[in-house]
């Protein structure tokens, strides 16, 4: 087992991976940017060490942070999600320098990173595809294609993740106008503005799979989790298991992600994307390389530590449990508590965390790095917690979590709380009846009075007003 882990990443996820490595007693390194300086997770690590240049570069500096982790010692680096982690020259960089990337291989990270390539895979692998194309030359041949397809399309890029670099398309007009601002965006977020076009479904369920694999050729899916509420592609509320699976469409789902990623030769945790339709045929979206945000709701459901068998099967550990063993127990909900103004076309709110009070009891559990006095920076993701949920029955977590969010208190800042009140209140909702347009069909009827914060000095003086007028 390793001796020293460095953290490639921070806020909840770096405090998650803290934790894991605690509990199998490997010492921490945390990096941080200065917006990061007074961190929970900066305090909570055995070790911190700055990074830079600047707030966003600093965790982007692949031979920078492998130089410090050979440095001070660390015998493994864990990159987390977002920033390097499915970057494949990381993952080079550290095998050059002695030191094991937690996380699969480079080749199956550059297989599947480029989405055309991973396409190719799964049609050569027997595995359902949408109609789509090979990165596109020019505008003229997108015009051809997406005649061929049939509108509506969607603009995707090559080297895409995230919900970056997507734009729908209903017929050639739009098509002319947004392939241009595409591939602008894709330069921007990954460096290779080739983008590709593929058929757009109107209403399917975004439905993911878990799957796990040892570095002897052992690996198996942890049953799905149902991603569909989210809004401009960004998840927002995650489910598990699926509402709307058969065991039959599970286990086909489940084999045909394991099939993908021994394929590839895939040797760590990761996470295979399907588009799900409404007669439940599904179509390969998407690998995702790492750790997911909304792993929680799975090991809620599994009992299963993901970030702990990613370290076990980076040190060469093989899998400690088998296909048959995998048993899903009850219903798990994850809210992502982001930063952010439902009212105002979800506009990120950044400043200080005047007051924070966290919910709990039986089946909740938070996954965050915010206290009071916490400065929102206006740099990162603006993910604060993630709220999950666990129930026996799909509705007992509904209200489980109902609870929990009508407990959980974050002023100073806008967040999504109260949005998803209102969605946990919302018939459709509790019944299954959602898909990936929920939110833009529903947000109208989603809308809320925004409560007063009690210790706003507006609201404090304005009650003093009238307590003098009533003298």
């Amino acid at each position: 087992m390793f001796k020293k882990v460095l953290i490639a990443n921070r806020g909840e996820i770096a405090l998650r991976i803290i934790r894991a490595c605690k509990e199998l007693g490997i010492k921490t390194v945390a990096i941080y940017c200065e917006p990061d300086a007074t961190a929970r997770y900066v305090r909570k690590a055995d070790e911190a060490y700055l990074v830079t240049p600047g707030p966003l570069r600093g965790y982007l500096n692949i031979y920078g942070i492998v130089e410090l982790a050979k440095n001070v010692g660390c015998d493994a680096i864990h990159p987390g999600y977002g920033f390097l982690s499915e970057n494949p020259q990381f993952a080079e960089a550290c095998a050059q320098a002695g030191i094991t990337f937690i996380g699969p291989n480079s080749t199956a990270i550059r297989k599947m990173g480029l989405k055309d390539e991973a396409r190719k895979i799964a049609l050569e692998h027997g595995i359902p595809l949408l109609p789509g194309t090979p990165p596109i030359k020019g505008l003229d041949e997108a015009i051809d294609y997406a005649k061929k397809i049939g509108y509506p399309v969607m603009i995707k890029a090559t080297a895409g993740g995230g919900g970056r670099g997507l734009r729908i398309c209903y017929d050639e007009e739009a098509l002319k106008r947004q392939i241009p601002i595409a591939m602008s965006e894709a330069k921007k977020a990954f460096g290779d503005e080739r983008v590709f076009i593929e058929k757009f479904l109107e209403r399917p369920h975004h439905i993911e799979i878990q799957v796990c694999a040892d570095k002897y050729g052992n690996t198996i899916y942890l049953g799905e989790r149902d991603c569909s509420i989210q809004r401009r592609h960004q998840k927002l509320i995650e489910i598990a298991p699926s509402l709307l699976l058969n065991d039959e469409v599970r286990r086909k789902m489940g084999e045909a992600a394991v099939k993908l990623a021994k394929a590839v030769g895939y040797d760590n945790v990761g996470t295979v994307e399907f588009l799900v339709d409404e007669n439940l045929n599904f179509y390969f979206l998407e690998m995702n390389t790492r750790i997911q945000v909304e792993h929680t709701i799975t090991e809620e459901i599994t009992g299963i530590d993901l970030v702990q068998t990613m370290i076990r099967i980076a040190a060469g550990e093989p899998l400690n449990i088998k296909q048959e063993d995998v048993h899903l127990d009850g219903y798990s909900i994850q809210c992502r508590i982001n930063a952010e103004d439902p009212l105002n076309d979800f506009l990120p709110s950044t400043g200080l965390v005047t007051a924070y009070y966290s919910p709990g009891g039986f089946g909740i559990r938070i996954d965050g790095h915010v206290t009071e006095g916490y400065n929102v920076p206006p740099y990162y993701d603006s993910l604060l917690a993630k709220l999950v949920a666990w129930g026996s029955t799909w509705d007992e977590v509904v209200r489980r979590m109902h609870r929990a969010l009508s407990e959980y208190i974050i002023r100073g800042v806008k967040t999504t709380i109260p949005l998803y009140i209102k969605i946990l209140e919302d018939e459709d909702f509790r019944k299954g009846n959602f898909s990936t347009k929920y939110i833009e069909e529903k947000l109208t009827s989603l809308l809320y009075e925004e409560a007063k914060d009690p210790f706003d000095l507006a609201v404090i003086l304005s009650a003093a007003i009238v307590a003098h007028s009533r003298v």
